[in-house]
């Protein structure tokens, strides 16, 4: 029995026949060209979703436009970073845009080869979540296609950022917790040690913003930094280390610079056989889907990573649009959501 034959790709000139219209017309409704009335537009897309037409990205990308953007992802497995690509994803609904994903890893070697990929691959734009290389390697990415960077707070004529106060949200979390009369107050950090990653990523803004509350409340003999990674493991860790100390010098709260860090911080507490909020209070960072869960209840920083994908979009298809303009930097304000995992320290 011989094969059946590969189906016959839906064309534009197929569409165009179904529709009843040009095939100039129904190009123009696909480019969202000037000229094209609602009627006409009305007619092309019934035509396309009845045909299930699909673009050729090949094709198109030797035109000029492949209507694809990569979003490079450092880590698919921390809660947060799906909250801004579904941002990404609302604001793009309704265009032709496809998202195609690519992980960084937390690694810049990693990120080289999926940004690299990216751009050969003709993406029309590209968005960078908290990527951790060099800033000659971000530009020379913003360089070769329009980039915007999420979550990083250096700045460059050739690309735009979208950040969160970190600072500010670090100090929404200690004035929480001092308010409730806590005085031992630890934090949880992700360690870093390259300068550059030290000035401009929010892991390292976060535990500035820590010391800098503390002091404003009178509590800088208190300070206390456990660096690991953001990381469930590294909460779990870091809190072990918390933990064995003793009980004079042990803290009374904990603010985890994740969510993702605060769930390997209750791992440990439970393992401990303690409870929170009666042993320790513990604070994280994201307002991730999970920390609303009533069992976990977690106090936490919500910095609207909705609204960063959304802001992210709108600024890579400004720059689509006009690759010379100056670049711009958005910075959101983080809001505290108090809930059962902090509380009046017991002592």
């Amino acid at each position: 029995m011989e094969p059946s034959a590969r189906p016959r790709r839906v064309t534009i000139v197929d569409v165009a026949k179904h529709a009843g219209v040009s095939t100039t017309a129904a190009s123009k409704v696909l480019r969202n060209a000037y000229g094209a009335s609602p009627e006409m537009r009305a007619k092309v897309r019934r035509a396309i979703d009845e045909l299930g037409y699909r673009p050729h990205a090949g094709a198109r990308g030797l035109r000029g436009q492949t209507y694809t953007i990569g979003v490079m992802l450092p880590d698919i497995r921390n809660p947060f970073f799906p909250e801004i690509l579904d941002g990404v994803t609302a604001s793009l609904a309704d265009t032709e845009y496809q998202v195609l994903l690519g992980p960084g890893c937390n690694g810049e070697k990693e990120e080289a080869r999926v940004t690299e990929a990216m751009i050969d691959r003709g993406m029309d734009g590209i968005i960078l979540v908290a990527p951790v290389s060099p800033p000659s390697h971000l530009e020379h990415i913003a360089a070769s296609v329009p980039t915007v960077v999420v979550g990083r707070h250096g700045k460059s004529p050739l690309y735009d950022t979208v950040v969160d106060d970190d600072a500010e949200g670090a100090a929404l979390v200690v004035a929480h917790l001092a308010g409730l009369g806590h005085r031992r107050i630890a934090h949880i950090e992700h360690r870093e040690t390259d300068p550059t990653r030290l000035a401009e990523m929010p892991n390292a803004r976060r535990a500035d913003g820590y010391r800098l509350a503390m002091r404003a409340h009178g509590l800088e003999k208190c300070i206390n930094v456990v660096s690991t990674t953001y990381t469930q493991e590294g909460g779990y860790l870091g809190a072990k280390e918390l933990l064995a100390r003793p009980a004079t010098a042990r803290p009374t709260a904990v603010f985890a610079g994740a969510d993702i860090v605060a769930m390997g911080v209750l791992d440990a507490v439970a393992e401990a056989g303690l409870s929170v909020p009666g042993d320790l209070s513990v604070a994280g960072y994201d307002n991730t889907t999970f920390a609303a869960f009533a069992p976990i209840s977690l106090t936490s920083v919500d910095q609207s990573g909705r609204e960063m994908g959304r802001n992210a979009v709108r600024l890579l298809l400004e720059r689509i649009a006009d690759r010379g303009r100056n670049s711009a930097q958005v910075t959101l304000s983080p809001t505290l959501v108090p809930r059962r995992s902090t509380a009046r320290p017991t002592e």
